[in-house]
């Protein structure tokens, strides 16, 4: 995984490409891949150092990100903006891809279950609308694949067995299908002035809204918090096929942490 010095380096150099100050600019979080706040302007760039390995094409993926990312602050008041500054991207710089988003102040105290609840609910009915180009829910399953191939030991065939259980009532499943944010968790959400906001679009895809609730359930026993007050807040009728759903983001976290241990 390329280095955080290079991410900021590769940031400020596409930004001066377009007369964007950004001479102090510094790393804010690093993780899968990395934000840098393009300091003194208000932009984030979100440098891909680790996630962007699992694509074979990295600028349609982050092209369908920023897509949403418009479509969603264009009608809602739910998601930090792609920056309107400069084009927000996909760009690509010293073999590091990148998007740009709108620097939006926010605090640390972490959101309240039933307020994520409702603002989920609300994402899902602004998602319900965008007919834009997006993978499938299978597409998650095929990185998980690929994230399998590159481990070794005795667990790889076991994990890949309970994948492929899970598959035909998760990744290929029958329910009713809609864009989804991919990874909603508590940690790609921001407290702010405006209220909660959704960030890391970089996983939208089409599938069924359990997807993303058994995530944010999923991060909410993480927490120690209530996951029915989180279910109140999301609201009726009842998410079909829960308990699956969170046996696949249980899995999901399985390998992507063997994956990131042995990378």
């Amino acid at each position: 995984m390329r280095g955080e010095a290079e991410a900021v380096a590769a940031a400020q150099a596409v930004a001066r490409e377009h007369g964007v100050p950004c001479d102090e600019a510094v790393r804010i979080a690093a993780g899968s891949n990395v934000l840098v706040h393009l300091k003194p302007a208000p932009i984030v760039a979100r440098v891909m150092t680790g996630t962007v390995v699992l694509h074979e094409d990295p600028e349609q993926w982050l092209a369908r990100e920023v897509a949403v990312g418009a479509f969603l602050a264009e009608r809602t008041d739910l998601v930090v903006p792609p920056t309107d500054i400069m084009p927000p991207g996909p760009h690509q710089r010293d073999g590091l891809w990148m998007t740009l988003w709108e620097f939006v102040p926010h605090d640390a105290r972490p959101p309240e279950p039933r307020e994520v609840g409702r603002s989920l609910r609300a994402l899902h009915t602004a998602l319900a609308g965008y007919t834009g180009d997006l993978a499938p829910l299978s597409g998650i399953r095929d990185w998980l694949e690929q994230l399998l191939d590159e481990l070794t030991g005795e667990d790889v065939d076991r994990l890949r067995a309970q994948l492929h259980e899970l598959t035909p009532a998760v990744f290929a499943s029958s329910l009713p299908a809609q864009a989804l944010h991919g990874d909603a968790s508590f940690g790609n959400l921001l407290r702010t002035d405006r209220g909660l906001l959704w960030n890391d679009l970089e996983d939208v895809c089409i599938g069924p809204v359990a997807w993303d609730v058994a995530g944010i359930v999923a991060s909410a026993r993480a927490r120690g918090h209530s996951e029915h007050e989180f279910l109140a807040g999301y609201g009726e009728p009842a998410v079909e096929g829960l308990d699956t759903f969170l046996e696949a983001h249980a899995l999901y976290d399985v390998i992507w942490r063997a994956y990131a241990r042995g990378r």
